[in-house]
């Protein structure tokens, strides 16, 4: 089990390798990301370390949370994670962990929130291939019969239908660690993850080796 922590996504570059090869990758600003909260399963009924990041002014985090932070140790911050760990024996309150915690890993596996893009109709949201595009056509970009032909009839439930689209949490794994800029608390990955720009996202190492990942794809 590896710790979940946060960034936020800067857009896109590319880069080129030592082989001359252009490398498309995604730019995450990582800042360090602080322990505010030690689970243990006696207390908390699982073993789990909760990293905070985003520094804010005292004021404007709830009184609440202010406590949640004094108590820690720490500065309030404006986004927290728990991430579930095996023993919680090398954990301490206000550890900070930064970009280098993924030096010694080739591949990571991102999460974020997709872009939302409203109420789309079938065609878009689901691929839908339309009707015919013909003037005298009185079918073209909407869903077909998904009825029973019978009476009473009904639409099962789960079926394809418009609605809202995006704003999802994606996961995309085994992303190839392009560079890491301990200096500039920055992690360049290669291909592109989900959500906007400033977009908060959270990175682990990678759980599937890739050569699992090729076996699957063979068969």
């Amino acid at each position: 089990m590896s710790l979940k922590l946060m960034g936020r996504k800067k857009g896109m570059t590319r880069l080129f390798d030592d082989n001359g090869n252009l490398v498309v990758c995604t730019v995450i600003a990582a800042e360090p990301n602080v322990v505010s909260q030690i689970k243990t399963e006696g207390v908390d009924s699982c073993n789990a370390v909760q990293l905070a990041m985003g520094k804010i002014p005292v004021k404007k985090a709830s009184k609440p949370m202010q406590g949640h932070f004094a108590k820690a140790g720490v500065e309030p911050r404006r986004f927290l994670a728990d991430s579930s760990v095996a023993t919680v024996d090398e954990y301490q309150l206000g550890q900070e962990f930064t970009v280098a915690y993924f030096s010694d890993c080739s591949y990571v596996d991102v999460a974020g929130i997709s872009k939302g893009k409203g109420f789309q109709g079938v065609i878009k949201r689901h691929n839908f291939s339309g009707g015919p595009a013909a003037h005298g056509s009185g079918f073209h970009r909407h869903g077909g019969s998904c009825g029973m032909r019978s009476s009473p009839g009904r639409c099962l439930p789960g079926q394809k239908k418009a609605g809202h689209m995006g704003a999802e949490r994606v996961m995309t794994e085994n992303l190839k660690v392009v560079k890491i800029d301990e200096e500039r608390q920055l992690i360049l990955v290669e291909g592109a993850v989900p959500g906007a720009r400033e977009g908060l996202v959270y990175i682990t190492k990678a759980k599937k080796k890739l050569s699992q990942i090729k076996k699957a794809n063979k068969k």
